[in-house]
């Protein structure tokens, strides 16, 4: 921690900036972003999602979602640690995520779904996995969308859809991987796009139908 940054200024800064973040989303673009989605599930394509560090995080629980509440068939590389580390070690960590997508036959009615602090770079050697993988996709005509915070970055220029964050620079990245679960748990509750409630929420759901607004009785997961 920089010896100038107050320790006990630094989570009331954080989320005065989260929240400032926030308000600069194009909510239109999220909507893009949902309608774009629901008409992937409509035609019978399979959305990937990619992502690196905190992003490949992002990518295994937003598979989880988008094939649970959304029923859209949905993919992540990085759950693959065998295939993923192997084709690292043979063929090298640039090719690793658009050699998996070859294998599973990326198509034009399919969709990537980027989370990327910086996008992307081939000229600065920044996250070229996520690059091949862009241009695979630009090349097949599969849709592409993404959260980034970068506008100079692959990902901003290449997407069908882009929430573009800018962030301070000194919490670029903390707040750039916050928001991008911001707005793919936005995606998956979308009116448009959802085909079921989460767990807790048709709980709620329920408790308000017997007028119970509490706990509902029973045993429920936690």
């Amino acid at each position: 921690m920089s010896p100038e940054i107050d320790p006990g200024a630094h989570s009331a800064a954080y989320l005065s900036a989260a929240a400032d973040l926030t308000r600069t989303i194009d909510p239109t673009q999220m909507d893009a972003m949902a309608g774009g989605m629901a008409e992937l599930r409509e035609r019978g394509g399979r959305l990937f999602i990619l992502g690196v560090g905190g992003g490949a995080g992002h990518a295994s629980h937003a598979v989880s979602d988008f094939r649970k509440l959304c029923l859209i068939e949905s993919y992540a590389p990085t759950d693959n640690v065998s295939e993923l580390t192997a084709r690292t070690n043979d063929d090298g960590w640039e090719t690793a995520f658009s050699d998996w997508l070859e294998v599973s036959r990326l198509r034009a009615c399919d969709a990537l779904l980027v989370f990327s602090v910086g996008g992307g770079s081939r000229e600065l050697g920044v996250s070229v996995n996520l690059v091949c993988a862009m241009e695979l996709a630009r090349r097949t005509g599969a849709s592409l969308y993404g959260v980034t915070g970068a506008p100079g970055g692959v990902l901003a220029q290449l997407a069908d859809v882009v929430i573009l964050l800018e962030p301070p620079p000194g919490l670029r990245t903390p707040l750039v991987e916050s928001l991008q679960a911001l707005v793919w748990h936005a995606l998956v509750s979308h009116p448009d796009l959802a085909r079921k409630q989460g767990h807790w929420e048709s709980l709620a759901a329920g408790a308000q139908g017997t007028g119970d607004v509490d706990a509902p009785a029973g045993n429920h997961r936690p």
